[in-house]
């Protein structure tokens, strides 16, 4: 055993040994999440280490402000400059070593002003959107179940909206690298996550929360925010609330908790959020929007930063629906895509593909036409 030891202890030394000499800065863990500071923004365990990617690189827009990693054990600071590729080395457990950069990047604002241009004109055929009814056995026992009158209210439409969504969030807790359940519906994912003591992805939330609303009457369907690039590590899902007394879509987001207001108090819908963005408008953010009631968003980095990444391609089901996720063979489900004229592939219009795992068949429409995308639905 003590041979075993001291192996281990002259192999550490010699890791250490050999990353001096490059004079690259380390900085120690033994937990693989990193807490990172961004200019004002703080994201607890934001960072993941991985010593599979070399280097893992850190991309930060926040020119002329500093950014920090801190471990459980240690920390680094950086001030951003256009030229910025820092590099230093995560040593986990002082055994495993992570090369790793921050490096600047163009604000992710200025990439989406890039993509304002749609264009109206484009008539090409998009299947008639769908929103399943109130009445359909499913909704009716989520709505039962669940108990939602009750957690809705009493109150106006815009007040059950909202009851709903804080619900969501304060029940469910988000994990972005956790693995989808089986079933796909309210219920079952409400289930999974006591049962397991787990989280889901923010895929999951808004499916969550679309099948609570349409229990309800309300109309309502998920949003797959993209950013530009076709392939992506990370992106974002909302839901588009259909608010009678508003007469408009409004944005609702139950992995924040979070909903968009103008200067008025006034809700907004994601296409007035992605416009206000673009040309600089006023945009305010609800004060008691958070992150597993853990980290509190701020406007700047929210909307600014992380929603301008992935407000540049949006998708939605054709049909928003009961368990639209949840694999069985022979389903069919269909996907409606809104991209400007910006866009990488704006082809093909359509496009259709079957599961050779799930037997599962998916079509897939694009239109450059946001008024096709975000169409009222009819009553």
């Amino acid at each position: 055993m003590n041979i075993k030891i001291t192996l281990v202890a002259v192999f550490s030394l010699f890791v250490q040994f050999l990353i001096a000499q490059n004079n690259i800065p380390i900085i120690k863990a033994t937990s693989n999440k990193i807490d990172v500071r961004d200019g004002n923004n703080f994201r607890k365990q934001n960072w993941t280490i991985s010593p599979e990617i070399n280097p893992d690189v850190y991309e930060t827009s926040s020119l002329g402000q500093k950014v920090t990693f801190i471990t459980d054990k240690d920390s680094i600071t950086v001030k951003i400059k256009k030229d910025t590729e820092f590099n230093f080395i995560v040593l986990l457990n002082d055994s495993i070593k992570a090369n790793t950069q921050i490096k600047y990047k163009m604000p992710y604002l200025e990439k989406l002003k890039k993509a304002e241009k749609y264009n109206l004109s484009d008539n090409r055929f998009i299947p008639k959107f769908e929103y399943q009814s109130i009445d359909n056995p499913n909704l009716v026992r989520i709505r039962k179940d669940l108990k939602l009158d009750s957690i809705a209210g009493n109150g106006n439409e815009i007040s059950k909206i909202l009851n709903l969504l804080h619900w969501v969030h304060n029940i469910i807790r988000h994990d972005g690298s956790s693995i989808n359940p089986t079933l796909k519906n309210a219920i079952d994912l409400i289930k999974v996550c006591k049962t397991e003591n787990r989280g889901v992805n923010c895929r999951m939330m808004a499916t969550i929360l679309n099948e609570c609303y349409l229990s309800m009457g309300i109309k309502s369907r998920y949003i797959t925010c993209m950013p530009k690039e076709t392939k992506f590590d990370d992106c974002h899902v909302i839901n588009m609330v259909y608010c009678n007394e508003l007469k408009k879509w409004i944005w609702i987001d139950p992995t924040f908790d979070a909903y968009v207001m103008n200067e008025k108090g006034e809700l907004l819908g994601i296409e007035e959020v992605r416009e206000r963005l673009i040309n600089g408008k006023t945009l305010i953010l609800n004060p008691d929007a958070n992150w597993n009631k853990q980290n509190s968003q701020t406007k700047e980095y929210y909307l600014e930063t992380y929603m301008a990444k992935n407000l540049y391609r949006l998708e939605t089901p054709l049909v928003s629906e009961y368990d639209t996720e949840t694999w069985k063979s022979g389903k069919e489900v269909t996907y409606v895509e809104l991209l400007p004229l910006d866009g990488i592939e704006q082809t093909p219009l359509k496009k259709e593909e079957t599961n050779t795992k799930t037997g599962v068949k998916f079509t897939y429409y694009k239109t450059n036409n946001p008024n096709l995308f975000w169409i009222e639905p009819t009553k």
